[in-house]
């Protein structure tokens, strides 16, 4: 069980697309030259879920063998915490819930006016992604039954069903920005090697 990444991320009507805030990747399980691909793809996917994850609403996506778990607060201010298939959701959104708490703790409502992507110092994001390895101790950390409840109801969904109607990933993914060629050319490598695999 392994938190690949987190991401603190600024939503809202009037953006075109979410602005993450401040974020924090373990990518020691994969090979030196895959890193920087991979972290191209834990964004793409952070602002791709959270731009269609409803205020209010809790959601994990899996793909590729991973989870992302995202969470959009009333006011805008979200996150996601990418996973691997094996870690407990509820653990997941504590973390989220945590986490999202402590930053508005520390920055108050001074990141619904930041524009500059990964632009927010928030050192605790770091701690978070270390003491969340191991899901078991730190639910030992989690306490607050609140925070247990609240995460009961979310929503598991496939990448098909979080996407408009027609639209694929790959086209995402072809269109982004985000994405230097090299991860485009990486996300269409790793998807060739799983669909191999496949049994049916």
């Amino acid at each position: 069980m392994k938190v690949v990444g987190l991401a603190v991320v600024r939503t809202g009507s009037d953006l075109n697309e979410p602005i993450p805030l401040t974020v924090s990747n373990d990518l020691s399980s994969f090979g030196f030259f895959q890193r920087q691909s991979v972290k191209e793809m834990l964004m793409f996917l952070t602002k791709t879920f959270t731009k269609r994850t409803e205020p209010g609403q809790r959601q994990s996506v899996e793909h590729e063998g991973y989870v992302v778990h995202c969470y959009v607060r009333a006011d805008g201010l979200g996150g996601t915490v990418t996973t691997d298939q094996e870690y407990p959701a509820r653990v997941a959104f504590v973390l989220l819930g945590q986490l999202l708490e402590d930053f508005t703790n520390e920055h108050g409502d001074s990141w619904k006016t930041v524009t500059t992507p990964e632009s927010v110092v928030f050192t605790k994001a770091e701690e978070y992604l270390q003491k969340y390895q191991n899901p078991a101790e730190a639910d030992k950390v989690t306490k607050i039954q609140k925070d247990l409840d609240e995460t009961t109801q979310i929503l598991h969904k496939t990448i098909d069903s979080v996407l408009e109607r027609g639209v694929k990933l790959d086209s995402l993914v072809d269109k982004s920005n985000d994405l230097s060629a090299q991860s485009k050319m990486f996300y269409k490598q790793a998807k060739k090697t799983n669909s191999c695999c496949v049994i049916s």
